[in-house]
């Protein structure tokens, strides 16, 4: 094996997206900052010495960690990570906020399980999918006669569809009762390109379409509330005052901007009009600010980092490390884009965070680590 210098260019998107989002927090937070701590700062503040200066450290770690161990360990780190996730429902240790159990509290520290599961479960699936490769090579399929299809099919359902479905099913239960339907959506998304990517049956692809479409009705007629988004989303002007509020508001924010912006720190929709206004609806007040300028820069910059993220799988020519990178980079992107449409009406409201941009730590925190992860396989060349 042979170092090759890591990918820069990555590295130089990453830091223009943190440092757009420490910019942007600062001038969002403010107000709401001072409404509810008496200090103008105190989210800011909290979002660097919480969610950044951690997630650098980790992120370096990350970089340095060899990445065989992970590989080898795997298994053992989804296991914490499922753990942790249901610590969320137990008392004095899960955290629950506005309804949602999805927060535990160690020492004081508040984080979100289910943003570390969004790694854990892309190491667990690469190096299973690792395996896999040679399962799905033409070369064995190739070799495969008439008579013995029947058989391999069969074969090919319950080595690979089979476990898949049920460990991704697993995880969507507990993320199901949190609730936390939006994080197991990405994930959920992420693992399918995932198993796709694997050389799978495209058949697999389609069962794993419908096995989603029937968890979804599932989702939506155990609690009916879901429904609401979706009606919202095809018709906006549902309820303005009430399910719909956000979405409106957050198309004000937008359509305000115009072409260049009202300039930051000039939003008028952050001084409470716009709900989540430095968490999941942070873009429509960046555009706001910024204008169609600004949001098609930050759109760039997400579109630049999938192409790196892609570049790097690409040039990995070990399987474990080829699918983490594509994990990783499907992954914020899949979420990056999410909150984005969302925040614009081309998908129903989310409530997943816009990555590197967003308040909040713990996406923050694991973010930068999955960074770490891209820019360690970006230096090794097999």
């Amino acid at each position: 094996m042979m170092k090759d210098a890591i990918d820069y260019v990555l590295l130089g998107l990453t830091a223009i997206l943190v440092f757009l989002g420490t910019v942007v927090l600062a001038t969002v937070s403010a107000p709401f900052s001072l409404e509810k701590t008496g200090s103008a700062s105190y989210f800011l503040i909290h979002q660097i010495m919480w969610g950044l200066i951690p997630g650098i450290i980790l992120g370096v770690l990350a970089f340095k960690i060899p990445l065989e161990f992970i590989r080898k360990n795997s298994l053992n780190l989804l296991i914490i990570n499922l753990i942790l996730l249901g610590c969320v429902f137990l008392p004095k240790i899960g955290v629950k906020m506005e309804g949602a159990s999805r927060w535990i509290s160690l020492g004081g520290i508040h984080f979100q399980p289910s943003e570390l599961l969004k790694l854990s479960f892309i190491f667990y699936l690469s190096a299973w999918l690792s395996g896999l490769s040679s399962f799905f090579s033409s070369e064995r399929k190739s070799k495969l006669k008439w008579k013995n299809y029947r058989f391999s099919v069969n074969e090919d359902l319950y080595q690979t569809l089979v476990p898949f479905l049920i460990i991704t099913g697993v995880i969507g239960l507990l993320l199901a009762i949190q609730p936390d339907v939006s994080t197991l959506g990405v994930i959920v998304l992420t693992a399918g390109l995932m198993y796709f990517a694997a050389g799978t049956p495209i058949s697999h692809s389609f069962l794993i379409v419908l096995a989603g479409i029937g968890f979804v009705l599932f989702l939506i007629k155990t609690a009916p509330y879901r429904i609401n988004r979706i009606l919202v989303f095809l018709k906006p002007e549902t309820e303005p005052l009430g399910i719909g509020y956000q979405i409106k508001q957050a198309l004000i924010a937008v359509g305000s901007g115009g072409i260049l912006g009202v300039g930051l720190g000039m939003s008028r929709q952050k001084f409470g009009f716009l709900p989540q206004s430095i968490g999941d609806s942070i873009f429509a007040i960046f555009c706001e600010e910024t204008g169609f300028i600004g949001a098609l820069i930050l759109i760039s910059l997400f579109i630049g980092f999938a192409w790196q993220g892609f570049k790097i799988a690409k040039l990995s020519q070990d399987s474990f490390s080829r699918f983490v990178a594509l994990g990783i980079t499907c992954w914020i992107t899949i979420q990056g884009f999410i909150n984005i449409s969302s925040m614009i009406g081309i998908l129903p409201l989310t409530g997943i965070p816009l990555p590197f941009i967003s308040y909040g730590g713990s996406h923050l925190i694991t973010e930068l680590i999955g960074v770490g992860i891209l820019l360690n396989i970006s230096q090794r060349r097999y």
